[in-house]
């Protein structure tokens, strides 16, 4: 697999549809990228560990244009308005125009407020996304929802803005932890845990191979999770209904990160604790089997997620901060559960008693 040669998917939105590559030397191959720039003054935003790694690639490509960088510190708690501020600073700084593109060139966390500062420039400029983490291949560089966090939660001030192209050369997962690639395969997990059952047996055929990193099957692992994703995206852009089934273990995984003040769980390692305390909830509604549930825990475990509530969490406090969530109607929770593998699906007015025994369950 190379440059000339990536795995090509599109998401089809009409006038805003846009092309997803994913393959290796994509970085460099900026015959094939800068074609999705309209004008001649761009952004790159990264952040400090990325940059050093990976930013001169993408400078080669920008030669003749007027361009800058702008890089955040490392981490979750950096997706802040203050740096959204900072960012259109730079934009303001370099004359951006209404043609300008911004480049986000990291993980989620740059992708995201790279994605929302774009949205928010002359009400709406360019981006593309270069995503150098698996989680943001395989998820958040695809779909077009940008945004930022909150003391309060995660995520609570956004936009939907689709980008022009995603990047996803797999060539930068060769300088990614461990611990940051598995967090990733849990969003691989996801997408077959909500609508792909027979995905979700491919995944337990590879596993091992997965956490390996085995080059042929990390490929087609994000190929068919963006696939899946690319139709849910096409069919439901703005989350009015069927898309909300890609935030499966969200709720509970963005209580369980808020609680951690971001530190304490990577996001993917959120939703993989998550999923599992949603097929838990199912369970206990009579909705889907133990049998499902064991599935999921085994899978997860094979990857190296981890399967547990953190020590030290509050099951009242884990509740309080799930009602906040952007799902939830007229101060009921809405939550994603399922019927088993490959069956998702949204249940409003959740006994929120019932969460509370599940929560309290696990942390016992």
């Amino acid at each position: 697999m190379n440059a000339s040669n990536p795995t090509a998917i599109d998401v089809t939105l009409g006038t805003r549809s846009y092309p997803v590559w994913i393959g290796r030397g994509l970085l460099g191959d900026a015959a094939r990228w800068r074609a999705r720039l309209r004008g001649r003054h761009v952004l790159v935003v990264s952040n400090t560990t990325v940059a050093p790694l990976y930013l001169e690639r993408v400078a080669q490509g920008l030669e003749g244009l007027a361009w800058s960088s702008f890089l955040l510190d490392d981490g979750e708690a950096h997706k802040s308005f203050a740096n959204v501020e900072r960012v259109l600073e730079a934009l303001a700084k370099l004359g951006a125009t209404r043609d300008a593109c911004v480049i986000a060139l990291g993980g989620g966390v740059v992708g995201d407020l790279a994605g929302f500062s774009a949205a928010c420039w002359m009400r709406g400029i360019d981006f593309i996304q270069m995503p150098t983490t698996l989680l943001a291949m395989v998820d958040s560089s695809v779909g077009g929802k940008t945004g930022v966090n909150l003391p309060a939660g995660k995520n609570l001030v956004g936009a939907f803005h689709q980008p022009r192209a995603v990047v996803a050369d797999i060539d930068t997962l060769a300088t990614l932890p461990d611990r940051e690639y598995r967090a990733g395969l849990a969003e691989v997990v996801k997408g077959a845990a909500i609508g792909d059952e027979p995905f979700f047996a491919w995944l337990e055929a590879h596993a091992d191979a997965l956490a390996a990193r085995d080059e042929a099957a990390v490929i087609e692992a994000i190929a068919r999770k963006l696939r899946y994703k690319a139709g849910v995206v096409a069919r439901d852009e703005t989350e009015q209904g069927e898309r909300a089934l890609l935030n499966l273990g969200h709720t509970f995984g963005h209580a369980l990160e808020t609680a951690g003040r971001y530190t304490t769980l990577l996001h993917g390692e959120g939703v993989a604790v998550g999923m599992l305390l949603a097929a838990r909830l199912s369970e206990r509604l009579g909705m889907g089997a133990a049998a499902d549930t064991a599935r999921l825990q085994g899978l997860l475990e094979r990857i190296g997620l981890p399967v547990a509530i953190p020590p030290g969490m509050d099951a009242g406090q884990l509740l309080a901060l799930m009602r906040l969530d952007k799902k939830n109607t007229a101060g009921t929770l809405r939550l994603i559960l399922w019927r088993g593998i490959g069956k998702a699906e949204i249940v409003a007015g959740v006994n929120e008693n019932d969460v509370l025994a599940v929560l309290r369950e696990a942390i016992a």
